[in-house]
C-alpha cells in the first residue's frame, strides 16, 4: 500500500524547510536511512532520510518550495502498484507550499545580460556532481547562477559560489551604494523576528561590572606558546560562565506557566558573524568540559560556520549567549536575550587602566562585561551573584588550570 513520506523535525524550533534538492526520482527504489531530499532551514542545509523502504511513486515537493513540517515530500509504494490521482492530489492540497518570490527584473545593457549566467525559474536544475558537491558545502542550489546548457548548474558553479562566499563577496550590504534597497535573506529575517520578540516579551535589566584580567592575558600567552589547541577569551569566558550557572541554576530557567523550568543540561552559545548574518552555536556541557577541551570545540564550531556545515544540533540547547564585540574595539555594549534564554553576556574589550592599589598606581588590564537579564526569570539580586562570581572566576586562573 502506498505511503506518504513527511518533512519531519529535524530540530527543537524547525518549522519549516526551503527544498533545495531532490535526490531522487519517480522509479527509484529507496531503503530506510537513503537520503532522498536536502533541505535548507534558518540555521542550516540537513539531508531528509527516508523512514520506509520501497520504491518512489509520485514526488510533491519540488526544489526551491517552503514546506512546514509534517507537508509531504513524497509517495513509496510497491513496485508494481498504481496509485491512484486522486491519492495524489488528496495529497497536495493538504500540504503547504510556499514558492520563493519572484525575483524582480532589472534593466541592463544586452551585452552584459548575455555574458553574466542566469539563476534557473521554477525548478533548480544541476548535474549529480553539482549536487553532491553543494550538500557537502552546504550550499543552496537555488542562490547559484547556472552556466551549463539551459542554466544548467555545473560543479564548477558550486565551486565559484563557494568561493564568493567564502571571500566575502556576498557578505550582507558588501558594496551597496545610498538610495538603494537591500533585501534581507533568510536568516537576517528569522534574527529580526526573534530580537524583536525579545523586545516585546523579555522585560530585561542590565548589570555591568569590570573584570581585572591581568593574570588571565598572561596565562593565555603561557598556554598559547608550546601548545596545538590555541585558547581563545571566548574559551575562558565560556568556563568561566558555565561554572557559574552550575552554582546558579536558576539563570538557566525559564518561565513556563506558575514555575521556572530550569535547562537540562548547560549549555553556552558562542554569538559569530558570517556573511549571511549572524549565528549561535553552541557548547555543549560547557560546565564539565576543560579549557583545552572548549578551545578544541570552538574552533571547530567557528570552522563549520565559515563553511556553512553546522548542524541543528550545533545551534540547539543554548541556555545563556556569550557575545564578545571586544576585537572591535567596542568598550561594553547591551546585548538583547535570545528567546527561550535567560540572560546573554556582552564583552567588552581588554584595555590597560591605571589602577590604585596599595597607595601606587598600577597598569592592569580590564574588561567591561554587561549582563542582560530575563526579570520573569532571575531578580537583581540573583543576577548580581552571579556575575559577581564569573568575575571572580576569570580573575583567578586557578579555575582553568
Amino acid at each position: 500500500m502506498a505511503k506518504e513520506v513527511r518533512l519531519p523535525q529535524l530540530g527543537q524550533t524547525m518549522e519549516e524547510g526551503i527544498i533545495v534538492g531532490c535526490m531522487v526520482k519517480v522509479g527509484d527504489e529507496v531503503e530506510k536511512g537513503d537520503c532522498i531530499f536536502e533541505i535548507e532551514t534558518d540555521k542550516a542545509t540537513l539531508e531528509v532520510e527516508s523512514p520506509i523502504g520501497g520504491f518512489v511513486k509520485h514526488i510533491v515537493a519540488q526544489e526551491g518550495a517552503t514546506l512546514l513540517v509534517g507537508d509531504v515530500l513524497l509517495v513509496v509504494g510497491q513496485e508494481d502498484e498504481d496509485v491512484p490521482q486522486s491519492f495524489i492530489d488528496s495529497l497536495i492540497e493538504g500540504t503547504t507550499i510556499a514558492k520563493a518570490a519572484p525575483v524582480e527584473a532589472t534593466t541592463e545593457p544586452a551585452a552584459e545580460a548575455q555574458s553574466r549566467p542566469k539563476k534557473t525559474a521554477g525548478k533548480v536544475k544541476a548535474s549529480p556532481r553539482a549536487k553532491k558537491l553543494a550538500g557537502e558545502l552546504g550550499m543552496n542550489l537555488a542562490e547559484i547562477c547556472g552556466t551549463g546548457p539551459g542554466g544548467k548548474i555545473t560543479e564548477q558553479d558550486v565551486k565559484n559560489a563557494t568561493q564568493s562566499q567564502l571571500s566575502g563577496e556576498k557578505e550582507f550590504g558588501a558594496g551597496a551604494k545610498g538610495g538603494v534597497t537591500i533585501p534581507l535573506n533568510k536568516m537576517q529575517r528569522i534574527t529580526a523576528e526573534r530580537m524583536l520578540k525579545s523586545k516585546r516579551e523579555i522585560p530585561c535589566f542590565y548589570l555591568t561590572t569590570k573584570v581585572d584580567v591581568t593574570e588571565l592575558v598572561e596565562m593565555r600567552t603561557k598556554l598559547n606558546e608550546n601548545s596545538n589547541v590555541k585558547v581563545a577569551y571566548n574559551d575562558f569566558i565560556i568556563r568561566a560562565v558555565a561554572l557559574g550557572l552550575e552554582k546558579f541554576p536558576i539563570m538557566t530557567g525559564q518561565l513556563v506557566g506558575d514555575a521556572i523550568e530550569l535547562a537540562e543540561a548547560i549549555n553556552v552559545g558562542l554569538a559569530m558573524s558570517v556573511a549571511e548574518g549572524l549565528i549561535v552555536p553552541v557548547v555543549k556541557d560547557a560546565n564539565k568540559k576543560k579549557i583545552k577541551a572548549i578551545a578544541r570545540e570552538t574552533k571547530t564550531l567557528i570552522e563549520k560556520a565559515e563553511n556553512n556545515k553546522l548542524l541543528l544540533t550545533d545551534l540547539e540547547g543554548g541556555c545563556i549567549t556569550i557575545s564578545n564585540l571586544g576585537a572591535f574595539g567596542i568598550e561594553s555594549f547591551i546585548p538583547i536575550v535570545v528567546p527561550g534564554q535567560c540572560s546573554i553576556l556582552g564583552i567588552g574589550r581588554i584595555s590597560d587602566n591605571c589602577v590604585p592599589s596599595d597607595g601606587e598606581i598600577t597598569i592592569r588590564k580590564l574588561m567591561n562585561i554587561t549582563l542582560s537579564v530575563d526579570h520573569k526569570v532571575a531578580n537583581g539580586a540573583y543576577a548580581g551573584r552571579f556575575l559577581d562570581y564569573v568575575k571572580k572566576l576569570l580573575e583567578d586562573t586557578t579555575t582553568f588550570v
